[in-house]
């Protein structure tokens, strides 16, 4: 069995990263998603163990000084780690996995996974990303402008990727987003493990 790929896909907040993952992973059922720990607070419709693990700051801190995460950051004053014992295992048997994080945790995870694969999510505009924030209701103008800094902040990093991904027509960004999913599977060094025994039956003799 070939162990599985590791997908990295990051956003700024506004690009719509979380609601392309989701409609990813209904439509791909061989990808599954590596549900990070958080010190945050649950939003409305969040569930413990489906979304996030959601702990306190005093368990999240025993984590890291136990070196459980694989990569951990702190993100408007919340933290946020994906433990590495879980993606280890779920990639040892095959299956697929993607981490929504961070360019940080994204740097962290590919000096440990160089061969993971990285997305990043980009909006169409400046305009529509604040729109977008804006839309949700949630944040003053004060913490939208800190958002929008932030995310200026993350778009900088976008060469640090594999590839990119613009978020205007939601569908369209979805196709793309699989398209990388089923190019990175047809790669010949996975491929190949993935076919050995039809590739040995097509170039036995007689």
């Amino acid at each position: 069995m070939s162990e599985g790929i590791l997908y990295i896909v990051s956003a700024p907040s506004g690009a719509g990263k979380t609601s392309l993952v989701k409609a990813l992973l209904e439509r791909d059922r061989g990808l599954g998603l590596a549900i990070s720990y958080t010190t945050r607070a649950p939003r409305p419709g969040e569930q413990d163990g489906v979304h996030y693990h959601f702990v306190g700051a005093e368990r999240f801190a025993e984590m890291v000084a136990e070196g459980a995460f694989l990569e951990h950051a702190e993100v408007f004053g919340n933290r946020y780690g994906t433990a590495e014992a879980s993606v280890r295992e779920q990639l040892a048997g095959g299956r697929d996995l993607v981490l929504e994080i961070d360019w940080q945790g994204a740097r962290q995870v590919r000096s440990r996974f160089p061969q993971a694969v990285s997305v990043f999510v980009l909006p169409p505009s400046a305009r529509t990303l604040e729109e977008r924030l804006r839309g949700r209701g949630q944040d003053s103008d004060a913490v939208i402008a800190g958002r929008m800094a932030r995310a200026r902040e993350e778009m900088a990093h976008y060469a640090e990727y594999d590839y990119l991904v613009v978020n205007d027509r939601f569908e369209t960004a979805l196709a793309e987003l699989a398209s990388v999913l089923a190019a990175e599977r047809l790669r010949l060094a996975r491929a190949e493990l993935r076919l050995r025994e039809v590739l040995r039956g097509l170039l036995a003799d007689g």
